[in-house]
């Protein structure tokens, strides 16, 4: 898979992403490390992908240096269980132990109820 990190992410991370295989670009290689929130995505993660219907998912990590392996634990459950194509359209929240992921509807409106929890 594909992953555009924000500036944010840690590098610990990357290198997970990175050794597992997928193609991994950082917001600082494409020179958007001090661009606005709306370019790099930074804010309301929920409003791109549910209001805006983009055609990218969102992975959103609930880490922190103590918690990393186990995030990147589950993380590496959520990219074998879902395609490239069923993570697009979708916000995943993933932490230590579990996962919630809201998929868009058939049409591109999400009613805020579609919070699948793992």
């Amino acid at each position: 898979m594909r992953f555009l990190l924000d500036q944010d992410v840690y590098a610990i991370t990357a290198r997970f992403l990175s050794d597992a295989g997928h193609d991994v670009v950082l917001v600082s290689q494409i020179g958007l490390s001090q661009a606005s929130d709306e370019e790099t995505r930074d804010r309301d993660y929920g409003n791109l992908v549910f209001v805006r219907a983009i055609g990218y998912g969102v992975l959103y990590l609930r880490v922190l240096p103590s918690t990393a392996h186990s995030v990147h634990d589950e993380l590496a459950r959520v990219i074998q269980s879902y395609s490239e194509k069923g993570l697009a359209g979708a916000f995943v929240v993933v932490e230590p132990y579990g996962h919630r992921l809201a998929l868009l509807h058939e049409r591109g409106v999400a009613s805020g109820r579609g919070m699948v929890n793992f």
